[in-house]
């Protein structure tokens, strides 16, 4: 208020003190009664461009020099309270703006204003002063400081939904909690200036409900439910009724569907019938938990009112799924055909095609615009729901509605041909011929893709992908060929052709061609994960390591849970000798897989190398792969071998036993076993193992050596001399044998020295060979007492030799020395 104490109105007589003079007064300019007596304005509406002349005095009244007369314009004064010079006492004509502060700008530059510049109150001569004091004033009032918080709480609420769109969920409940925060701010601010009556509820409602949306985005649940419980007790929000359908949702997430279907049925009756689309996606929510909760007749009737109020592909589906499980075949193909005659909501193909005969470039750029806009893909992804639920009730009711799946097939593709759909029928006939490969059936289903060859293109390249899939299955890898060059020329951006193609190559040993037609084919899809994973196999065979690593780590980058993918890095991981990481890949796969027994062993493999020799970790994955594949003969061979190093043979006698059920026709698992049994001390049983062994396998020599030491040992006289002979007799006849195979080999190197003689000298050659054999086997002709030889009973043990004794003895005893000399042996304890 300081910068207008210089502003006065003055008055004629210069009487400063009345300033409130003359605002009583009329002036006889606004007067519009007495207009038709005013010949200055009657002369400016004749005139053509509606100037009035200059200015004269009413009828009855004086000039604007009198007090008494209604004097307005004496009593103003000027911009900054000067009085009015002489010159400017006369009437001017009404086209001036002086009084606005538009004059020459000789004339106010005389004032020292600039120049062309408005300025009426001739700020610009007292400089920056009104300016800066003015921005100084305090404007910070408990109204100003509520605007300024609300303002940025709704910031802060937008900033959060920014984050939650572009997936930074812990950032978007960070500004949702500050939201919160200064919400309770603004509510005790507003108590302490006593403006409680002007608190916004909408606010209040939108910070409560983009937390707990944070919240449950986060999975935090708990506090998810609790702000939207907040939401609901509050009566003063409205349509707060909806947000029970983000419980259950929470519910369902959590897995109790109970509460869900509750709180879905809640939020089912606040909402009003006029809102009929949110009660059809809320009856979809009670048929989902329905199913999920198995009470198919429920669901039923849930999916039923939906199918009769407003039709959708999704619980289309879903009602034929409760209809299988029921086994209500009737109801199953009355459903499917309901589902086929679904309207999509899309308009004609036809409005994205460029008209030829249109020469409008406008209208090209505008279908280029909007063939793959946001709409477009909004409808093609329709698209691709309406014929995934189409093709999936028709596998799944295809074997139940009639004695044969194939009969099923044909039915479904009848009424398929007959909707609007008509074009899945083929897809409906390659799933057919699937079908007949899941059944084995080869020649049904190659005959059913033959069919194919004279149709579209598309639906060709499709079957001849298959068949030839299926014949390089099959070995047959010219028919594989040549499908897979008709499938690529029919499609060249088909990569399951050129997979196949590569693959074909591969088999035929053009591994480089086969490269290439693998990146071909990820160039044209570069998600196409048979041909990268096969990418990698192929560079890992040509011992390309990184190149194949970087194939199976980009794959893993695209499908997360694959235990072969994990596998495969571990194995390269391996062979670049860092087990470190290979270990790290191995624990991934194992939590993928926990049932694959050779992930099992590669991880004891890598884990006995890694701990320098240490087989504790080891023996844990051997164990483990053994209870899940127990007939795995390299891991029963590893845990026994273990267990007769660490000195309890007793333990190992079980895995060697099951070595010998899966392998019965191999003895060293069996002599094992007796092994076990002897180093452990029961020579009994590891006699009778031996006697076993010699009934199942009599020429095996080992055996008889051990019989023979054994008989040693215990003092079986008359059996030492029984397996005495079955040793020679035994040992005579591997010589033989060993003869007769050199034999062999002498002759067939003498037959193919002889082949360039004439066939009249064959004969005689012959003859000669078996003079040769005869006389060669002569010596052995006198039986096997002719020539007495001695036995050898020296054997190796299978195991290794058995570790020795501590020697704790104080003196050293002579060699003769026998400790059971002097001590008599009771005959009982002899064998008999």
């Amino acid at each position: 208020m300081s910068k207008l104490a210089n502003l006065r109105l003055a008055t004629e007589d210069g009487d400063d003190n009345d300033i409130y003079s003359g605002f009583n007064e009329s002036n006889p300019l606004y007067d519009v009664n007495n207009l038709e007596e005013d010949e200055g304005f009657i002369q400016a509406v004749k005139t053509s461009h509606g100037r009035r002349p200059p200015m004269t005095a009413l009828k009855g009244a004086s000039p604007f020099g009198t007090k008494g007369a209604g004097g307005f314009r004496n009593n103003l004064a000027s911009s900054m309270g000067r009085q009015p010079a002489d010159s400017d006492s006369g009437a001017r004509p009404m086209t001036s703006v002086t009084g606005a502060g538009y004059t020459a700008a000789s004339k106010r530059a005389a004032f020292g204003s600039t120049p062309g510049v408005f300025d009426p109150f001739n700020q610009a001569s007292k400089g920056s002063v009104h300016g800066s004091e003015l921005e100084n004033i305090d404007e910070s009032t408990p109204e100003d400081k509520i605007k300024t918080m609300e303002r940025t709480i709704s910031k802060l609420i937008d900033e959060s939904a920014i984050a939650n769109c572009r997936g930074d969920h812990t950032k978007a409940t960070e500004k949702a909690r500050e939201a919160g925060k200064k919400e309770r701010q603004l509510v005790r601010l507003r108590e302490q200036v006593g403006l409680s009556d002007g608190i916004s509820v909408d606010l209040t409602y939108s910070v409560l409900f983009n937390l707990a949306v944070q919240f449950e985005a986060n999975e935090m649940y708990p506090e998810a439910l609790n702000s939207y419980q907040v939401i609901v007790k509050n009566k003063m929000f409205q349509s707060a009724g909806r947000i029970k359908v983000n419980m259950g949702n929470i519910y369902y997430k959590q897995g109790q569907f109970s509460k869900a279907t509750k709180y879905y049925r809640m939020a089912l009756d606040q909402v009003q019938n006029t809102h009929k689309e949110v009660r059809i996606r809320i009856m979809q929510n009670i048929g989902t938990t329905f199913l999920k909760m198995g009470q198919y007749n429920d669901a039923i009737t849930s999916y039923e009112h939906i199918m009769t109020e407003k039709p959708d592909f999704v619980s289309g589906l879903n009602l034929i799924l409760c209809y299988f499980t029921i086994g209500d075949k009737e109801k199953m193909s009355k459903t499917f055909q309901k589902l086929l005659n679904v309207n999509l909501g899309i308009d004609d193909e036809d409005k994205y095609q460029t008209d030829a005969t249109s020469d409008n470039p406008q209208e090209s750029l505008y279908l280029d615009a909007i063939r793959n806009d946001m709409l477009r893909q909004l409808e093609r992804k329709r698209q691709q729901i309406a014929e995934y639920c189409i093709l999936t009730a028709a596998k799944v009711i295809a074997p139940a509605i009639e004695d044969t799946f194939a009969k099923g097939f044909d039915w479904c593709i009848e009424q398929v041909k007959m909707s609007q759909r008509h074009d899945l029928a083929n897809d409906l006939e390659i799933h057919k011929a699937l079908m007949y490969l899941k059944e084995r059936d080869f020649k049904q289903a190659v005959s059913i893709l033959k069919t194919f060859e004279k149709k579209d293109t598309q639906v060709k390249a499709q079957a001849a992908t298959n068949l030839s899939f299926i014949y390089l299955l099959q070995g047959n890898l010219s028919d594989a060929k040549r499908y897979a060059e008709a499938s690529v020329k029919a499609d060249r951006f088909n990569s399951a052709a050129l997979t196949n193609k590569g693959n074909c190559c591969f088999y035929s040993g053009r591994v480089d061609e086969a490269v290439m037609l693998y990146k071909e084919a990820l160039d044209n899809d570069s998600s196409c994960y048979e041909a990268l994973y096969n990418l990698g196999v192929v560079q890992k065979r040509q011992g390309n390591l990184d190149e194949s690593l970087s194939c199976f780590l980009k794959l893993h980058s695209i499908v997360r849970k694959s235990a072969e993918v994990m596998f495969q890095i571990a194995i390269l991981y391996e062979q670049l000798e860092d087990y470190s990481q290979a270990l790290e890949w191995l624990m991934q796969c194992v939590s993928i897989a926990p049932t694959d027994a050779s992930v099992l062993s590669r991880l004891a493999d890598i884990c006995e190398r890694e701990d320098s020799g240490e087989r504790s970790q080891a023996f844990a994955y051997r164990l483990d792969s053994y209870k899940i594949f127990p007939a795995d003969i390299d891991t029963v061979e590893w845990l026994g071998a273990y267990y007769v190093d660490s000195q309890y043979s007793e333990k190992a006698i079980e895995y060697f036993e099951r070595a010998a059920v899966i392998q019965p026709n191999e003895v060293k698992w069996r002599l094992m076993v007796a092994s076990c049994y002897r180093r452990s001390g029961n020579y009994q049983a590891a006699f009778e193992k031996y006697k076993q062994i010699n009934r199942l396998f009599p020429e095996n020599i080992e055996c008889l050596k051990y019989l023979n030491r054994l008989c040693t040992d215990m003092g079986l006289t008359n059996e030492l001399q029984e397996y005495a002979a079955k040793l020679r007799k035994a040992e005579k006849m591997q010589e033989s044998r060993a003869q007769r195979s050199s034999s062999a080999k002498q002759r067939r190197s003498a037959d193919s020295s002889n082949d360039s003689r004439n066939n009249s000298a064959s004969g005689g050659s012959a003859r000669q060979r078996r003079m040769m054999n005869s006389a060669e086997q002569q010596p052995h002709s006198g039986g096997y007492g002719a020539t007495p030889k001695q036995i050898d009973a020296s054997y190796s043990d299978p195991l290794g030799p058995a570790m020795e004794r501590p020697k704790t003895a104080a003196r050293h005893r002579p060699q003769d020395y026998d400790e059971f000399d002097d001590i008599e042996v009771d005959e009982n304890l002899l064998p008999d």
